[in-house]
C-alpha cells in the first residue's frame, strides 16, 4: 500500500547525508550495497565529482539506521536537514521557485527523489533558512513532506 502524504512534516524535517569518498571506481557501489544489506532504501540521490573526490548526497527511508551503517563502513559524511516537497507535476516546479525568490530565500541545490507514491514528483531542496522555506512553501500550496513520509 502507498505511503500517503500530509501538508505537515511527519516526526520532523527529512535529514540528507552528504558522504565523502574519493573518486575511484566501485565506491558508489560499496555505499549502495551497504545501505541494502541493511535493508535500507535511498530515496533521492545526487553526486557532485572533483578530479579528487565526490559527494554523494542522498535521502534514505530510515536515516537513523543508516547513520549506523555509514559509521561501521567508516564513510566520512555530514548529515543536515532538508525540505522534501511533493510536486503534482512538473508545472509546479516554478511555483517552488517563485515562492523562495518572493521571500528572498536563496537555493543552494536541488534534486529529485526517485521514487514517489502514487506516480507523484518530488524534490530535496537544500536553502539557506530551511524551516522558513518549508513554512513558505506550505503557504504557497506546496505539499512539504516529513520523514515519516520517506520511509517505506
Amino acid at each position: 500500500m502507498a505511503a500517503e502524504t500530509t501538508n505537515e512534516p511527519d516526526q520532523g524535517p527529512v535529514r540528507q547525508f552528504s558522504i565523502f569518498v574519493e573518486n575511484k571506481v566501485g565506491r558508489l557501489n560499496e555505499l549502495v550495497e551497504s545501505l541494502a544489506q541493511a535493508d535500507i532504501h535511498i530515496m533521492a540521490m545526487c553526486l557532485v565529482d572533483t578530479t579528487d573526490s565526490t559527494i554523494i548526497r542522498i535521502v534514505v527511508d530510515y536515516h537513523e539506521r543508516a547513520e549506523q551503517v555509514l559509521i561501521d563502513h567508516r564513510f566520512a559524511y555530514d548529515a543536515v536537514s532538508v525540505v522534501a516537497i511533493e510536486l503534482q507535476s512538473e508545472a509546479q516546479l516554478k511555483d517552488v521557485t517563485s515562492a523562495l525568490l518572493k521571500a528572498e530565500i536563496n537555493i543552494y541545490y536541488v534534486y529529485p527523489f526517485l521514487s514517489r507514491p502514487n506516480g507523484r514528483q518530488g524534490l530535496v531542496v537544500r536553502t539557506e533558512a530551511q524551516e522558513l522555506a518549508a513554512s513558505v512553501l506550505q503557504r504557497h500550496g506546496i505539499k512539504v513532506i516529513g520523514r515519516g513520509d520517506v520511509a517505506r
